[in-house]
């Protein structure tokens, strides 16, 4: 199993939560030790994670326990292979209970984001997002 911390469209009650089957996987609300930028940027209001540990605000989210089989769903969805899109890495997060864990997180390079709309932000609860059946 693979912990993975998320931070934006993948958290219960946004659009992406339920195209990547994320509910069986819950294991609790969560946030980053470390502060990172959480930003909400490009032309789809996307919420991202600036890999720039030690700058912003330490990020709330969620951590999941997924399979291999919903890795691999989790990099098809943040585009992963694709330009310009999310890397996968791993961070420190720590549990409400207040465990510390490593888990993987999808961040970008400054660099590949051409506009930033607003952020940086402790929390993502933006709902300009457009999801990817309602890009032209």
């Amino acid at each position: 199993m693979h912990a993975v911390f998320v931070y934006g469209t993948l958290k219960r009650g946004f659009v992406n939560h339920d195209a990547a089957w994320m509910t069986p996987w819950f294991a609790g609300p969560a946030r980053s030790v470390i502060a990172y930028p959480l930003v909400v940027a490009g032309p789809w209001y996307s919420p991202v994670l600036f890999d720039e540990p030690g700058i912003g605000s330490r990020v709330s989210g969620e951590l999941y326990e997924v399979d291999d089989t919903g890795l691999d769903r989790l990099d098809e969805i943040e585009g992963v292979a694709r330009p310009g899109g999310y890397h996968r890495i791993a961070i420190e997060i720590e549990r409400d209970d207040g465990e510390r864990c490593r888990a993987w997180c999808y961040v970008k390079r400054r660099a590949d984001v051409a506009v930033i709309h607003d952020g940086p932000f402790a929390s993502y609860d933006d709902t300009r997002y457009v999801p990817r059946a309602q890009r032209g």
